[in-house]
């Protein structure tokens, strides 16, 4: 071992004399060549560079660590909470991310409003007592909050960091000069007083994760590398290199690319540095042989990781993780990626996950996005903020599309207190931080400055959109600017007048998709939010009609019925939308229409249109807000994914005699034959621009069965029985075995069952939960949008047949045993292994 390692510091020895006899004095310049800004200087004497390789093989010289634990809490406003020698004895301990609004009753009266999911808000006080990194006088500490929601102010010993209003942001404060050794205090307010603040749900506190790095003086920058690629393994890294010495350091920095398989791809060679106190900027250039290039299929990345070197030894070790990819948005063919063409198949999705809130959860993000991706999806819109970082951490290892959404508003109000009263002082920054934290992820192809911003109807837009559209492209020029806008005529349109937007993005309007090349020639185009169709799982109404809801914007709503639900059919939407069926036949026929983002792919807490209280969350998911999907996924699935696909609706139970529309979603299949109790109701086939077919049906008790065949053979059955009264409950685990990190989750489905195993579709009976071992209830939910039940508790009414107990683990090792009882029904228990 030891000859083994003497070699490889004789071979690297070898190397550099080999680059400074025959390249001159910069070692490799085939590989790298490096710029440096900010009153920096550029050397290049040679160095030992086997060294700065071996140190990637010992302990990284930077430590980022979780801080998420042993944090107490308060609930109300507690000013002398920011001094250190405050007694929160009595306060409430708990591990971050927290979202205190979750765990409050719903009420109309609170201040939020439905709109806003009816949940309380108001003022959280959170306090952390911990030891100050060792050697920190001589390091650089620094606390990062991936967000607060909202109106942050930050104390570290009784010294004040800053404050932060707007609860989406990422952000950082040095601390080293506040800390002390042994015991210290970080103090945190958060105010989310001021209400109506949102057009949904926001959650209120410390929600995202919080981590305390550590690192030399001289070190790469909070998101300090860029890095910009192209499909022959081309890559530029721009690296802002922070000195917080107090005096002028030299260094030398190298970038070293690693594959998935851990196996270094390339390196570049060193180039030493003379920076002053302000910092400096560097470029280098690398080449990767053969790469192999992210996609939606095969979201492959590489890792980058960048090394600063002094006296031969590695002060600094940063990573960032990328694909080599390129797309294209064409005025005639839409989008392609990697040189193939392909349509954005795309959903807006909101932050909450149902009954977590808004703390975010990564096993949560990822049920929801292997949920889309089963679908079909391939694109997310993160409405209408920038979402936690592990959400697109994920969007990069699955293999999906990100545009990127900064603002739901400018300097015009769409509520009292929301973000247009910090939008002058705060845009430039809060813009700036996104793009920063983001601009590495392969997923991201879109920058979105903002979502129906009022600012299209007043001259002012113009000149901030121009703005705005600087401020990014001044940090990245390797993607498209766009804003989703709402008036269609061009001439009264001020945001697009400013003519600085890359892409026309346009939601709803779905009749104006055939002409745009016509009346917008050369104009890119996304359909960047659509549809806005209404319902609510496994409740059908009369499907012959197509239903506004509410028919317009100032008539009051008075039609709906006394479920408060909306028909799972695909007949209802919104004034300003159209149904899913509508939508998608219009955007699947134009190669110019670039791709859609569905208006939701998951039902999300507030907006409850159309229904006043107590409906308090929407109605237009594609999946209900506990993650069961509705009909409408099935036209999705067999229109978006290539899996033979065969689904009928609705469910079995009916008066007798009475005329039941049933519905047929199909892919992979000539035909569909429908058969009621063995007796053939006859054949149907798609036809024209049809994405369903369909049956008059008299209802009869029995078996509802679909056969679809291609070329005479048959591709999938599907039965639907008639239920009969509720006898029994099934529990089914979407993963049986979780880590035991606190963290992890289990999805439990609880199902009630008649005697024979089917279904019950209008059981809403109470179950009870009982829960052993090492694991607890995180949440319960069954879809409805107007049940005011709660969600941290022990027990749930089904909906529908269907609830949803949410297991979390706890750091113990071991099972969670789960056991679920109903009155007058046979009970059932699951258990979940946890292990380290």
């Amino acid at each position: 071992m030891k000859m083994q390692g003497n070699f490889k510091v004789v071979f690297a020895l070898i190397l550099v004399f080999w680059a400074s006899r025959y390249c001159g004095a910069r070692p490799f310049p085939a590989v790298i060549s490096t710029e440096a800004k900010w009153n920096g200087e550029i050397y290049s004497p040679q160095i030992d560079f086997s060294t700065a390789i071996e140190m990637t093989k010992t302990k990284t010289p930077r430590s980022r660590t979780n801080f998420n634990k042993d944090w107490k809490f308060l609930l109300g406003d507690e000013p002398s909470a920011k001094s250190p020698s405050y007694n929160d004895s009595k306060w409430r301990k708990l591990s971050l991310p927290h979202d205190w609004s979750i765990e409050g009753k719903f009420d109309e009266k609170n201040p939020a409003k439905p709109e806003g999911g009816g949940l309380p808000t108001g003022i959280g006080w959170y306090r952390k007592e911990f030891t100050a990194p060792v050697d920190f006088k001589n390091r650089l500490i620094t606390i990062e909050f991936d967000g607060v929601y909202k109106n942050s102010e930050v104390w570290v010993n009784g010294s004040y960091l800053g404050k932060r209003p707007y609860g989406y942001s990422s952000f950082t404060y040095e601390i080293g000069k506040f800390l002390k050794k042994g015991k210290n205090i970080v103090a945190v307010k958060v105010d989310n007083s001021a209400q109506p603040d949102s057009r949904w749900y926001s959650g209120s506190g410390i929600y995202r994760n919080v981590w305390l790095s550590s690192t030399a003086k001289v070190s790469v920058a909070h998101w300090g590398t860029f890095v910009s690629t192209n499909n022959t393994g081309k890559i530029n890294v721009n690296t802002q290199i922070q000195n917080k010495s107090l005096k002028q350091q030299t260094v030398s920095v190298i970038h070293l690319i690693y594959a998935a398989d851990g196996k270094l791809a390339t390196k570049s060679g060193p180039q030493i540095l003379k920076i002053d106190t302000s910092g400096i900027s560097a470029n280098g250039n690398l080449t990767v042989k053969n790469p192999v290039l992210w996609s939606v299929e095969k979201p492959y990345q590489y890792k980058l990781v960048t090394q600063i070197v002094q006296n031969n030894k590695v002060i600094d070790s940063y990573e960032t993780y990328f694909g080599i990819r390129e797309f294209n948005f064409d005025a005639l063919k839409g989008f392609s990626l990697n040189g193939n063409p392909m349509k954005i198949l795309g959903v807006c999705l909101h932050h909450d996950l149902g009954a977590l809130g808004a703390a975010i959860n990564v096993r949560a993000m990822e049920r929801q996005l292997e949920t889309m991706k089963a679908m079909g999806v391939n694109a997310i819109r993160t409405a209408h903020n920038p979402p936690a970082p592990e959400f697109l951490d994920l969007c990069d290892k699955m293999g999906f599309l990100v545009m990127d959404e900064a603002f739901d508003m400018w300097t015009k109000k769409k509520t009292k207190n929301d973000y247009h009263l910090n939008f002058p002082e705060w845009h430039q920054k809060d813009l700036e931080d996104m793009v920063k934290r983001d601009r590495n992820h392969p997923s991201i192809i879109l920058w979105s400055i903002g979502n129906e911003i009022r600012e299209q109807f007043d001259s002012t837009g113009t000149a901030i959109t121009k703005e705005l559209v600087g401020i990014v492209k001044k940090l990245d020029q390797t993607r498209p600017v766009i804003s989703a806008l709402t008036e269609t005529d061009a001439k009264k349109n001020f945001i697009y007048q400013a003519n600085a937007l890359d892409i026309y993005g346009l939601n709803y309007n779905h009749k104006l998709y055939k002409d745009f090349p016509k009346n917008y020639p050369g104009v890119k185009f996304l359909a960047t939010e659509t549809t806005s169709a209404l319902q609510t799982r496994g409740f059908y109404d009369t499907a012959d009609t197509i239903r506004r809801w509410p028919k317009d914007g100032k008539t009051k709503f008075t039609e709906g019925n006394k479920e408060w639900s909306a028909s799972a059919y695909d007949n209802v939407s919104a004034y300003w939308g159209s149904t899913h069926e509508e939508t998608w036949a219009a955007a699947k026929k134009y190669d110019h229409v670039s791709g859609l983002f569905v208006w939701t792919g998951f039902d999300y807490l507030g907006e409850p249109l159309p229904y006043p209280w107590p409906a308090r969350s929407s109605y237009f998911g594609i999946v209900d807000l506990a993650g069961f999907p509705k009909d409408s996924y099935y036209m999705y699935q067999s229109e978006w994914t290539n899996k033979p696909v065969l689904h009928i609706l609705p469910h079995w139970n009916w008066e007798k005699g009475k005329q039941v529309e049933v519905w047929a979603y199909y892919n992979n299949a000539d035909e569909v034959e429908l058969y009621l109790n063995g007796k053939s109701l006859g054949k149907k086939s798609k036809q024209g621009d049809e994405l369903h077919v369909l049956w008059n049906v008299n209802f009869e008790t029995g078996t509802l069965k679909a056969v679809s065949r291609k070329n005479g053979k048959t591709v999938l059955i599907r039965e639907v029985k008639t239920a009969g009264t509720p006898a029994k409950i099934e529990l089914i685990a979407d993963r049986k075995n979780i880590k035991a990190d606190a963290k992890d989750l289990s999805f439990v489905t609880v199902r009630i069952l008649d005697t024979e195993g089917n279904v019950v579709p209008n059981a809403d009976n109470l179950v009870d939960f009982k829960i052993e071992g090492n694991g607890f209830i995180a949440g319960v939910d069954n879809g409805f949008q107007a049940s005011l039940e709660p969600f941290k508790a022990n027990y749930r009414k089904a909906f529908n047949g269907l609830c949803l107990a949410i297991l979390q683990s706890t750091e113990k090792s071991g099972n969670i045993k789960l056991t679920a009882t109903s009155g007058g029904l046979k009970s059932a228990s699951i258990t979940i292994k946890t292990v380290k």
